[in-house]
């Protein structure tokens, strides 16, 4: 009877330890690399494989503390920088950890990034860059901007009557039909809506 108690107790024992045999991850994700081998004993506390799951990434960055206050009047947007391959991404969110180191004085953010992102694996390196306030820009009609060949120029007044034909370096498109000037025009100064009609009475000049 005490062989048969101790059988029982042996199977039992079998059958949870192989209940115990099968890891499931958590999430449905990728394997970003293997800490146990096949054969390996499991030990409680010891990591068997680390799994990332491709639509939940997010960048970390430690912030001055007294800098969180500026996060939060632009409504926490931030943008990511991946200096190696000089790719940039818009934050899906950003979520400010409640609570500051008392050593650096710094508090930890959480910039998650788009769940389609694409090429971006865990370990890469980036620059996470919060808008804090806007500079004023200065833009042109679109319609104003003259494009012959490699220059780029706008017809700007000479204050004789006249237009004269300066070259400008361009940045983003607006939505408003206008875009940015980053170099070669000064606030202020007058422009022709129409470079061509600017361009014939220049030459008629």
């Amino acid at each position: 009877l005490a062989q048969q108690k101790a059988a029982e107790a042996g199977r039992a024992q079998a059958d949870a330890s192989r209940g115990f045999a099968t890891v499931t991850s958590p999430l449905n994700g990728v394997v970003a690399q293997r800490l146990t081998e096949a054969g390996e004993m499991a030990q409680p506390g010891r990591p068997l494989l680390i799994v990332y799951e491709p639509g939940g990434l997010r960048a970390v960055a430690d912030v001055p503390q007294a800098r969180l206050a500026d996060l939060a009047k632009v409504g926490m947007k931030a943008r990511v920088e991946f200096p190696e391959s000089g790719r940039w991404l818009d934050a899906a969110s950003v979520v400010v950890l409640p609570a500051a180191d008392p050593r650096t004085h710094t508090a930890r953010v959480r910039v998650n990034l788009p769940t389609d992102v694409t090429g971006v694996v865990p370990g890469m390196a980036a620059r996470v860059h919060f808008a804090v306030g806007e500079a004023p820009r200065l833009a042109v009609p679109a319609a104003a901007v003259l494009r012959r060949g490699e220059l780029t120029g706008i017809y700007v007044a000479d204050g004789k009557g006249g237009f004269s034909l300066r070259q400008l370096r361009l940045g983003n498109a607006l939505d408003d039909g206008s875009v940015e000037v980053l170099a070669g025009l000064a606030g202020g100064e007058s422009v022709a809506l129409d470079p061509v009609r600017a361009g014939l009475a220049r030459k008629a000049r």
